[in-house]
């Protein structure tokens, strides 16, 4: 049976979505499943820009005339702090039986940030949508 993936922001939110989804979840380690749903959540930013360093290694040491400091393509890391889950995230996006993703983050720009950063970094493919 294929599933929905819905993805917040906040563990308190994710676990609001599965009350209104009216399923019956169990909790795992970094999420919440349904036999119809899987519910999990971002603590945040979970993906940020690349230091300067990362671009070049004459930027360990930068200076105010490096500014500004505007690479071609612009990289993403995986934050330290929060690897765990969005490693959680990332075998979530691709298991096969999930066939859809929901970005269920906030409603305003920097929510919609952190999912397609999220989304991104994942290599996920699969069609999403926005609640």
């Amino acid at each position: 049976m294929s599933k929905s993936l819905y993805i917040a922001e906040k563990p308190s939110v994710a676990q609001e979505f599965a009350k209104a989804l009216h399923l019956d979840f169990s909790r795992k380690d970094g999420y919440l499943e349904a036999t119809e749903a899987v519910v999990t959540w971002c603590v945040g930013h979970l993906v940020e820009l690349a230091p300067p360093n990362v671009y070049d290694a004459k930027y360990v040491k930068w200076s105010i005339a490096d500014l500004p400091i505007l690479p071609q393509k612009w990289q993403y890391l995986v934050s330290a702090s929060t690897k765990k889950q969005f490693g959680i995230l990332q075998k979530l996006m691709h298991r096969p039986d999930v066939d859809s993703v929901v970005c269920a983050t906030d409603a305003g720009r920097e929510g919609e940030l952190i999912f397609r950063l999220v989304y991104q970094q994942a290599g996920c493919k699969k069609p999403f949508s926005r609640l």
